[in-house]
């Protein structure tokens, strides 16, 4: 096996994290919904639903598979930066944008720029060549469980930039 290219642990991370926020839309898709709506795109639960369990396979997709899974990985991504640059430009009334299918994580440019930055990722693998998340895991030192520790941690981080920095700043104070 050739060496795994550098990027593979944050694009592992960023399809973990689409799996997670899929998996929390696909059980509660109300609140993305009320966003949706109040950024003017009138999308019903359903669809919500529907759509979060396109995100829940593909980010299991991108673990068993190459470029092409890459590929959903980034355009979901793209489609959530779009959505959070828009309603931050409409100024629309969202205190949250519904990412983890609850009222927990207001739109930001750090969110933007996390979702630009995870669909960079995975653009890079659907045009580059990469073993799958069993081949990389299986040849990694002590059976992959660091580089599964460290997709873990950097899926979390990712939510707390998200989730938890937008009202942690607002409650000091920041703007």
């Amino acid at each position: 096996m050739s060496p795994v290219p550098v990027w593979t642990g944050a694009y592992l991370a960023a399809a973990l994290l689409l799996v997670a926020a899929g998996l929390a839309k696909v059980r509660r898709p109300a609140d993305t919904s009320i966003a949706l709506r109040r950024a003017g795109l009138p999308v019903p639960e359903w669809a919500v639903r529907a759509g979060a369990g396109a995100e829940v396979a593909a980010g299991c997709w991108a673990f068993t598979s190459g470029r092409a899974a890459a590929g959903l990985v980034a355009l979901s991504y793209l489609g959530f930066a779009g959505f959070v640059a828009l309603a931050l430009r409409r100024g629309s009334p969202v205190s949250s944008c519904g990412c983890f299918g609850k009222a927990d994580s207001p739109p930001t440019v750090s969110h933007v720029v996390l979702n630009l930055a995870a669909a960079a990722t995975a653009a890079w693998g659907a045009f580059h060549t990469h073993p799958d998340a069993v081949s990389v895991l299986r040849h990694q030192p002590l059976a992959g469980v660091p580089l599964v520790l460290l997709m873990g941690a950097a899926a979390y981080l990712a939510y707390l930039v998200v989730a938890v920095m937008p009202k942690t700043l607002a409650a000091g104070g920041a703007p």
